[in-house]
């Protein structure tokens, strides 16, 4: 029986070394196919640290392949698997479903996450695996933990929320080593946390963490207040830990470009700069309570495109919120934001929609990225002429997460406080945007 299984096998540990042990278990001789840095790229797998040589030597030194291969290009498993005459592809379960269509031309199995291995082996053997707990046990924790598969070096191991029972659930649902009783225990197994619980509980959350000297990844919005967000900041500066606001449009190739481009001179200088986010939310937390509302819930992303375009030196703002009666939170708002030489507006609707783009003016011409721009693969630098005008392509992978998983991770490795892509000034501007947005709004019904 031959059977074949692939992987970047970056960073090479006993967690690779059983799946490879199990695939073999499946046959008498096993191929193994290791990407190459270009197809690790096409399929948006980040923060790979060794060369395709290395990776093909971590392999080799296993002795458990027969022969290896290079995947360079997406289908080419379907070639492979008859050119090789393939009984079996085994994969891992992380994988779940994804290669079904495999079983056309082999069997297809997929092999559970190998558990037992101690988080102290697999930093010891793979120079430096990050060990990550998720606070948190809803539908953004699971994608996270989904996403983080992308990003090399980084391995999701523990969850903790206030009930034990929907922690365990979660935990053998993703395939977690640990579903943790209390927060306290979860900070003991990892050396960093993604927060991902309600907005009122992360301040709480991420100042025990950092005090403990845990890394913290902190689900926009940080906090709902400037000065929270302040102590924060300066508390992990004290400590040495990194901490990020987890605003994944930040993070994106093409958001990044975009600011570049519209930041250069390419359509002049910039004097106005509109974001539209909304979406209609018919029941959750959203609706209720004194941290629910449009502006608490999105206010984060069009308050980052005016603050990386326009700074953090403004001078002046000003909110309306449409709250109708009964409501008990405002369910459309408009903040404009004022700077001595332009003035932006970011609006906000979980009960009111409208077109999702970005238009940022110039004096020369405009950019222009359509709904949904905080998921950025394309805009335009529009003109007078409209010979003059360029298109923008950029890829933007899965649900974005490991875009500020990787660049979160690059930090720790590289013992870097701040990230250009989000200085601290700006997750700080735009709390207090929030707070002054939210306390100061004029109401209509």
């Amino acid at each position: 029986m031959r059977v074949i299984t692939y992987g970047t096998f970056d960073l090479f540990h006993e967690g690779h070394r059983r799946l490879l042990e199990r695939a073999k278990e499946l046959g008498d001789y096993l191929i193994v196919g290791v990407t190459t840095d270009n197809y690790d790229d096409s399929r948006g797998k980040l923060n790979v640290r060794q060369s395709l040589m290395d990776r093909i030597r971590n392999v080799q030194d296993s002795g458990l392949a027969d022969e290896i291969i290079i995947e360079e290009y997406e289908g080419q498993k379907v070639q492979d698997m008859q050119k090789y005459d393939v009984d079996i592809f085994a994969i891992g379960s992380d994988w779940l479903g994804k290669f079904d269509y495999l079983n056309d031309y082999c069997k297809v199995v997929y092999l559970d996450r190998t558990k037992g291995v101690s988080s102290t082996q697999l930093r010891n053997e793979s120079g430096g695996v990050m060990r990550v707990g998720i606070v948190g046990a809803g539908r953004i924790a699971a994608r996270f933990v989904a996403e983080a598969r992308y990003v090399s070096g980084v391995s999701v191991e523990a969850v903790y929320t206030r009930n034990y029972d929907k922690a365990k659930a979660f935990a053998e649902r993703c395939e977690l080593q640990w579903a943790n009783e209390t927060f306290e225990h979860l900070l003991q197994h990892v050396d960093a946390i993604y927060i991902a619980s309600p907005h009122a509980s992360h301040y709480d959350y991420a100042r025990a963490a950092i005090e403990a000297g845990v890394h913290v990844l902190c689900e926009k919005p940080m906090t709902l207040s400037k000065q929270q967000t302040t102590e924060l900041y300066e508390l992990a500066a004290s400590r040495e830990v990194v901490l990020v606001e987890a605003i994944k449009t930040a993070f994106a190739p093409g958001f990044q470009r975009m600011v570049a481009v519209a930041r250069i001179g390419t359509i002049g200088t910039v004097r106005s700069v509109d974001a539209t986010f909304t979406k209609l939310v018919h029941e959750g937390r959203e609706l209720h309570g004194e941290d629910g509302g449009s502006i608490s819930e999105l206010a984060t992303y069009p308050l980052l495109a005016i603050v990386k375009l326009l700074g953090t030196d403004y001078v002046d703002v000003r909110t309306y919120s449409y709250r109708p009666e009964g409501s008990e939170v405002e369910l459309y708002s408009r903040i404009d934001i004022v700077y001595k030489h332009a003035i932006a507006s970011a609006r906000t609707g979980i009960g009111v929609k409208a077109e999702g783009e970005l238009v940022v003016a110039g004096t020369k011409g405009y950019v222009y990225v359509p709904a949904p721009w905080w998921l950025t693969e394309y805009f335009e630098a529009r003109f007078e002429n409209q010979a003059h005008n360029k298109k923008y392509y950029y890829k933007f992978d899965g649900d974005g997460l490991r875009y500020e998983l990787a660049e979160f991770a690059w930090m720790i490795r590289n013992q870097t406080p701040e990230s250009f892509k989000l200085r601290t000034a700006e997750s700080i501007a735009i709390a207090d945007i929030i707070e002054r947005a939210r306390s100061q709004a004029t109401i209509f019904n």
